[in-house]
């Protein structure tokens, strides 16, 4: 099913490409939202307006088709904020690219399009999931991690060659950098919280063993009472995985601290 960051940024690509037929004067809104390496350090927000302009039917039917496969399973994991954040930021980074590779042309350089954005969800989806067989054209089976070592090649090679049309290959090289970039620190940040919870949890506590009130039986069956879903994901994945080894090797195989954390568990 779609997300919800997914859904909104597929509304607002196709919202912005069927204006122009809509309102006569879009032209000139047009130029206010379009990325010019001439007018970027003047007006820094074309780095984001941009990726919501298309320069024709096929670029936008390729760029939502890729957000559409790929981006609701990496919304799911990431959470909405973080997608968003790393969307838009390969898409910004794929115009600063674009930007100081472009300073010793002869002139400006205009530019369109999410493809910088849709780049970086791909490379951070094969990050995570790079076995994952993605069938191109719903035919040629492709690992995911493979799909995203040609895209970055290709967009080396027509970047530096200067061939492959009139498309901005280092905006996509840009953007694949930085949604790889991205879902690694997220993924070194979210384990650096989960180590940081284990190190506090397996502290020595000065506290005296607590007494099992009641019995095994009635310990067990009082933190399978606990109500996980209004906890914390570190604090409810700990109390699923003690309640695991509480079921399987007994009450008493539970340290003391593991003990005590379930019980504070019960009133959090």
């Amino acid at each position: 099913p779609l997300t919800p960051w997914v859904r909104r940024l597929l509304v607002a690509n196709a919202v912005i490409f069927f204006l122009p037929y809509l309102v006569p004067d879009f032209q000139a809104f047009y130029n206010y939202l379009v990325f010019d390496t001439s007018r970027f350090l003047s007006e820094p927000w074309t780095g984001i307006t941009y990726q919501f302009l298309h320069a024709g039917f096929g670029p936008l039917a390729f760029n939502m088709l890729a957000l559409f496969f790929f981006g609701p399973r990496l919304e799911e994991r990431m959470g909405g904020g973080h997608f968003l954040a790393m969307y838009l930021g390969a898409g910004f980074a794929g115009a600063v690219l674009s930007l100081l590779l472009a300073l010793g042309a002869s002139g400006p350089m205009r530019i369109v399009g999410a493809s910088g954005a849709v780049y970086g969800v791909l490379a951070a989806y094969a990050a995570i999931w790079p076995r994952t067989v993605i069938y191109i054209w719903a035919v040629l089976p492709v690992q995911a991690w493979v799909l995203a070592l040609v895209m970055v090649l290709a967009s080396l090679w027509f970047g530096l060659s200067g061939g492959g049309g009139n498309v901005a290959h280092f905006a996509h090289l840009g953007g694949l950098a930085f949604g790889y970039a991205y879902i690694k620190w997220w993924d070194w940040k979210k384990g650096a919280a989960k180590r940081e919870f284990k190190k506090k949890l397996e502290r020595p506590v000065a506290a005296p063993e607590p007494r099992i009130s009641g019995g095994e039986n009635a310990a067990l069956r009082r933190w399978e009472a606990i109500d996980t879903a209004g906890l914390h994901e570190l604090n409810r994945e700990e109390v699923e995985t003690l309640l695991s080894k509480a079921r399987t090797d007994g009450v008493r195989a539970l340290t003391p601290s593991e003990r005590q954390f379930l019980e504070r568990m019960i009133r959090a």
